[in-house]
């Protein structure tokens, strides 16, 4: 399952990431693997405080 992570970071700006989680993941597991996933990247530092991020599960497109 995937789950889309945005975090806010001190450039002022939102970084959002897609990371695989189960469905049945406490949101603190996504949110700690975007921000592992943000630390090691190349970005200004993100906000550390889980309720600064907004956390959802990621859908599946729906074909027209």
């Amino acid at each position: 399952m995937s789950w889309m992570v945005a975090l806010p970071a001190i450039d002022g700006r939102e970084y959002v990431y897609r990371v695989q989680a189960p469905c049945d993941a406490m949101a603190a597991d996504p949110f700690w693997a975007a921000f592992h996933c943000h630390d090691d990247g190349p970005h200004p530092r993100a906000l550390d405080r889980f309720d600064a991020a907004l956390i959802w599960r990621a859908s599946r497109p729906q074909h027209i």
